[in-house]
């Protein structure tokens, strides 16, 4: 099977970030894209360069305002007089209802909703790259191919419509979603990442076609804290078609697969024509945020689980951070997920 990556990805490379107030070095690092081609390469995956997609597919589930303050925000930053190498917001508003800021500060607060995801010089230029990965890998299932892996970084699914966060600009896998609606009528997003996808769950919150199912450690004291909890379920049209599953922090593989078996039956009652999955490997019990207890081994039993339902798949990278057991772990899942949808 295909793993899609482009060296583009490569160099949006931010020097810190904040936690907590404090600086800290960023752990969305482009060494994290060798780990996770050297865990593509054993399992077996032939690593292809993915087409440059333009930004017709990015629009379609992000708005041209949000798109335009991406592409030109680092250079106008320059012309502010002190200001910092990299674009972090210092205002957020309270509420987006009123009008929009002309300042670069002012629309920077607007667009970005932490610290965590400074903008510097090439981010733009991987962020396209990432997005054009994940379209690729659409293609290619929607070409017949069973499954395909998307290298995507930076990753995506902090990133709202028209807000970035939490290292994600682009939504790569709302946009691969989007992309499969070409063909298909429903399209189903697992996220199996640490953290609440929350920009993912806000894209489509209003929307029947797209489900949106998300496994995470449980937000009342963790990232993203606002979003993610058990009773958002949707609106409008959406309702009912939005599921979170909150887990307690540390929990491990038997409490997950519990999870994932809830999960599982959700979608299977949304019947899609094809599924995305949100891949965050940073549920492991030895990533560096610490947040739940998943081995290396029980990634090869949870991507089991999510390839029996056997629907064209597209495998969309969002987290899993520096480690030694990175690369491992992505092999455990695509062996995985390929023993029983190979």
């Amino acid at each position: 099977m295909k793993t899609f990556f482009a060296e583009e990805q490569k160099r949006h490379d931010p020097s810190f970030f904040l936690s907590s107030g404090a600086p800290q070095p960023n752990p969305e690092q482009p060494e994290r894209v060798e780990r996770l081609l050297a865990g593509a390469r054993a399992a077996g995956m032939e690593i292809v360069r993915p087409k440059d997609h333009g930004l017709a597919p990015v629009s379609a589930v992000h708005t041209p305002e949000y798109i335009d303050f991406l592409n030109r925000i680092h250079e106008r930053w320059q012309r502010i007089e002190g200001a910092s190498a990299e674009v972090i917001p210092n205002i957020h508003p309270i509420a987006r209802t009123g009008s929009y800021p002309a300042s670069a500060v002012g629309q920077a607060g607007y667009h970005m909703a932490d610290t965590s995801c400074p903008i510097s010089e090439h981010t733009f230029e991987s962020a396209r790259w990432s997005a054009s990965t994940a379209v690729s890998a659409a293609e290619a299932v929607m070409a017949g191919e069973r499954w395909s892996y998307a290298l995507c970084r930076p990753p995506g699914h902090h990133a709202f419509r028209d807000v970035a966060g939490g290292f994600c600009f682009f939504n790569n896998s709302g946009i691969a979603a989007q992309h499969l609606l070409r063909q298909a009528k429903r399209v189903a997003i697992l996220d199996v990442d640490l953290h609440h996808g929350n920009g993912t769950q806000g894209m489509f919150y209003e929307r029947a076609d797209v489900l949106t199912v998300s496994i995470h450690a449980d937000p009342v004291r963790f990232y993203p804290f606002f979003w993610g909890h058990a009773d958002e379920r949707g609106e409008g049209l959406g309702l009912g078609y939005n599921l979170n599953l909150p887990l307690a922090r540390k929990s491990g593989d038997d409490v997950y697969l519990e999870a994932l078996a809830a999960a599982i039956r959700r979608v299977e009652a949304f019947s899609p024509d094809a599924l995305v999955v949100a891949l965050g490997l940073d549920a492991f019990e030895k990533d560096p945020f610490g947040g739940l207890s998943v081995s290396t081994p029980g990634f090869a039993r949870i991507a089991e689980v999510i390839g029996a339902l056997r629907l064209p798949t597209v495998v969309a990278q969002e987290g899993g951070y520096l480690c030694d057991a990175l690369g491992d772990n992505l092999t455990s899942f695509l062996t995985g997920f390929g023993a029983r949808n190979g």
